[in-house]
């Protein structure tokens, strides 16, 4: 039998062959009628019932010592909330030992379309069209089962005596989420445009970046049974949902205008990329912790190329003269520099979860090559302005 890291390996290999393509020639869907956000926040809201519900269970049925699951699992699960609040509600909650499926099966069920309605939200911030194409029954079929199958990889691997239960629970779940996402789920409204300008690419990777933040919250104090963390990461929650409106709001009322070739790349790209790595998204994540790093290196720097790849094919026409096209390679070329230099400033918070330190490389990233990327437009504008008067 091979090892769970050979499978992520093999997984990550065969996400990145099949989901790619089928990402580039997707075409949007019929769609349905529920928006994405609202679906999320119910997922959510599920998610949470499920935490107070698990605390009942343990307050009642072990004198609230999550130590009977704890044991078989890393450490930082199983913080539960406590105070006389939780208690009152466990005392008054009737036949508490019927909860027993809220051990880890319902994170079982829930965990998938959580993660995949989030994905969607981000995606339909940074380009709406293309996300429609993600909610296409290939992508999303191909995308449920990539990532059901890393997921139930993780099972395996840290096995106790739930694990068949939440296998089961995990394939059911794959068939459920595209099935409901397909028929139901508005991922955006027809004829929605992503962001053009670099002021709304900023904006878009704001709102992106504070969705990331909102997940990695429900991930620490729900899905990892950690309820007890609520109320310091709480204000967190409360600034990223802030942070989520305002970008939002903000950017619809920027007035429509025509990016530069560079800035316009980096929307572009950066579309681009959130529709190619949809479906080896979660493949690679695990593959950081579980699999070959080279090889995620290798898949990753993949996907990132054929977004490059597409976004400058789709400008590079719009370009005329060879001297524009060199400008923009230019500016281009410095403004990528300038972002991989930004991702150094990643590693200077004190570590947390990994997906902490990539959130925060991606948007420095993002945020130093679409502002230096902004400024050489300007630049290479204003210079061949001047070359035009002079001539």
């Amino acid at each position: 039998m091979i090892s769970v890291g050979t499978a992520v390996d093999l997984l990550v290999v065969g996400s990145v062959v099949g989901g790619v393509p089928l990402a580039v020639r997707s075409r949007p869907g019929a769609g349905g009628t529920v928006a994405a956000g609202w679906c999320l926040a119910g997922v959510v809201a599920a998610i949470y019932l499920n935490q107070v519900l698990f605390t009942v269970y343990v307050v009642r049925v072990h004198g609230g010592d999550p130590g009977f699951v704890a044991r078989y699992l890393p450490a930082g699960w199983f913080d539960l909330a406590g105070g006389s609040l939780v208690r009152s509600v466990a005392e008054l909650f009737p036949a508490p030992e019927l909860l027993s499926w809220t051990v880890l099966r319902a994170q079982a069920v829930l965990e998938l379309p959580f993660v995949i309605l989030a994905y969607l939200c981000a995606a339909r911030r940074l380009a709406p069209g293309l996300a429609r194409g993600l909610a296409s029954p290939a992508v999303l079929w191909a995308a449920c089962a990539a990532w059901t199958i890393v997921f139930s990889l993780v099972e395996w691997g840290l096995f106790n005596p739930w694990t068949y239960d939440d296998l089961m629970l995990r394939a059911v779940s794959g068939v459920l989420t595209p099935l409901a996402v397909g028929r139901w789920v508005r991922v955006a409204p027809d004829g929605a445009r992503g962001p053009a300008t670099a002021g709304q690419v900023l904006l878009a990777v704001l709102a992106v970046a504070a969705i990331g933040m909102l997940v990695l919250v429900v991930y620490d104090t729900a899905l990892l049974y950690n309820l007890g963390h609520l109320p310091g990461l709480l204000p967190v929650a409360l600034v990223a949902g802030a942070v989520l409106a305002g970008a939002d709001r903000w950017g619809e009322r920027l007035p429509a205008a025509a990016a530069g070739p560079a800035a316009g790349t980096v929307a572009a790209g950066l579309g681009w990329f959130v529709a190619v790595f949809f479906v080896p998204a979660l493949p690679i994540r695990y593959a950081l912790d579980l699999g070959n790093p080279w090889l995620t290196a290798v898949a990753a720097a993949c996907v990132a190329g054929a977004a490059l790849v597409l976004a400058l094919r789709s400008v590079a026409g719009g370009l005329g003269a060879t001297g524009t096209r060199r400008g923009w390679l230019v500016s281009l070329g410095v403004a990528g520099t300038a972002g991989a230099a930004a991702t150094v400033f990643a590693w200077v918070p004190p570590p947390t979860y990994p997906e902490v330190r990539l959130l925060l490389a991606a948007a420095l990233f993002l945020v130093a090559t679409t502002v230096v990327a902004q400024v050489a437009d300007r630049l290479v504008t204003s210079r061949i302005q001047k070359r035009s008067v002079t001539e």
